[in-house]
């Protein structure tokens, strides 16, 4: 384009129109596959100020070692908040992605899982009312607008319900004259 510009004096755009080429192609600066800004490596702490991206990683890891929490990243963005990070959920993706940590199989051995527990729990009973199992169950209650609760009494011999309990709120004193 250059040489053609130089050695016949015709304007770009004049050129650019006798090829029959777009205006904005011609200008275009190519990325090579990588759009957008590219991310930042620092995240802000409101007492510690900046922190590179290895002081997140170490929070991250310390929230998932308790024995209880097991979150994707847009839970753990709140708990990175409470810890007074200021912290972007896609920003957190993307290094929650980079560090392997977004996959559920990777955190959790769930080798065991499903509910083949229950095979050992069963009772053997040899008449009834030798043992008694309760069970609460939620129920959606559309006219109402919220869940209502269950509670039911089965023998466990007969697999018979023996007594039904329903109301809104079940609290431990009404279970337990219940039973």
């Amino acid at each position: 384009m250059n040489a053609v510009y130089s050695k016949h004096k015709i304007s770009k755009t004049n050129i650019i129109n006798m090829v029959g080429m777009v205006h904005s192609s011609y200008y275009r600066t190519p990325s090579f596959g990588k759009k957008g800004n590219t991310p930042s490596k620092l995240t802000y702490h409101k007492s510690r100020g900046w922190v590179n991206q290895d002081a997140v990683i170490a929070s991250i890891k310390e929230i998932l070692s308790h024995e209880f929490i097991d979150c994707g990243y847009r839970l753990m963005t709140s708990y990175l908040k409470k810890e007074a990070y200021l912290i972007n959920h896609k920003k957190l993706y993307r290094i929650m992605k980079e560090q392997g940590m977004l996959k559920l199989e990777n955190r959790i051995n769930r080798s065991g899982s499903g509910r083949k527990f229950v095979k050992f729990r069963k009772v053997n009973t040899s008449r009834p009312m030798e043992c008694l199992e309760m069970d609460i169950k939620m129920v959606w209650i559309p006219n109402v607008g919220k869940n209502a609760y269950l509670l039911s009494i089965i023998d466990v011999h007969t697999r018979r319900i023996l007594k039904d309990y329903f109301s809104f709120s079940i609290k431990q004193d009404k279970v337990i004259a219940f039973l």
